[in-house]
């Protein structure tokens, strides 16, 4: 029986078992599929405070797993969750399984901490992986945007969030298109008008991503657009692509008897907390938050959950 196991390795779950192992609740956190979580796929993060230079991404990471093993923390690698069920004393079942195999374990817990992120929906256009991280292709402008100065750049998307990225990314690019495979955005009248009244932003119209090229660095030099009316193609000469048609939460292994989630699935807190509908189970970081999907907001909602965790352990 475990004290607390902790769902997911990003800034909140590291943090979340930073402060959990100095309470001296030697918790167990488990990988998943992408140790670190969405900051290994960054390259060098300059926005993370304590590091005036910045950091690369991978490094920032390690040096949060050395942090929480050093206190006590347990890590699991390449361990997948696939359900949490509630046992009738109050405790919880979470079942397990390796990235790489079908083999089933189940680990008993006290208290289970949720952190396991959200994931950028790509295009999974072939090779697309191969840009992302340092060679071009990124979704979080606020993350990676500074790093595209006086250059062009194309988002993808037509949502509030792409107008938000691309009127963000006004601030270092030379040029940014909104590539939409509509005539018309989807975002707010607001947003929408913003960003078309934009001297610096052109709109893409009636356009879907459709391919990458790239110059003999192998950063992207263009993008591929196919015209969703007359069927043509076309290049975009952009060294940046940023993607902005949503994120998938990392929910699909909750049950909502436990977990309420909103259409998205995301997961949904007690207002104000990182506590859940379920006594003992908590969230923190990009899987309850549709707004910020910063690692410093993620690292802060981490010490939230551990937190609580501790008085709740100490309660019963």
């Amino acid at each position: 029986m475990e004290n607390v196991i902790i769902i997911g390795t990003g800034p909140a779950g590291y943090t979340a078992a930073i402060y959990a192992a100095r309470a001296e609740l030697k918790p167990v956190i488990l990988t998943g599929d992408q140790p670190g979580g969405q900051l290994t796929t960054t390259s060098e993060v300059e926005n993370f405070p304590g590091f005036p230079d910045g950091i690369m991404g991978p490094e920032l990471m390690n040096k949060m797993q050395a942090q929480a093993e050093r206190f006590g923390t347990r890590v699991e690698f390449g361990i997948m969750v696939t359900n949490v069920e509630k046992n009738d004393d109050g405790t919880f079942a979470v079942h397990t399984k390796p990235v790489f195999a079908d083999a089933v374990t189940v680990m008993q817990t006290k208290t289970v901490i949720v952190a396991s992120g959200a994931t950028a929906r790509y295009l999974g256009i072939e090779g697309e992986e191969q840009y992302i991280g340092g060679r071009g292709l990124t979704a979080c402008a606020v993350c990676d945007g500074a790093f595209f100065k006086g250059v062009p750049v194309a988002v993808i998307g037509g949502g509030d969030s792409a107008c938000e990225e691309a009127d963000f990314l006004t601030k270092y690019a030379s040029k940014v298109y909104l590539v939409h495979r509509r005539d018309e955005l989807r975002a707010s009248k607001i947003m929408a008008k913003r960003v078309m009244e934009h001297p610096k932003i052109e709109m893409v119209w009636n356009s879907q991503l459709a391919g990458y090229k790239e110059a003999e660095n192998g950063n992207i030099n263009a993008i591929v657009l196919d015209n969703t009316v007359d069927g043509s193609t076309s290049d975009l000469p952009v060294e940046g692509v940023f993607m902005a048609i949503g994120h998938t939460p990392n929910t699909s292994f909750l049950s909502t008897d436990l977990m309420d989630l909103d259409p998205s699935g995301y997961a949904i807190p007690v207002p104000g907390k990182t506590a859940t509908k379920t006594p003992g189970i908590f969230v923190a970081g990009d899987v309850a938050d549709t707004v910020y999907r910063q690692g410093i907001t993620a690292a802060g909602l981490g010490c939230a959950a551990a937190l609580e965790a501790e008085k709740f352990l100490s309660g019963h």
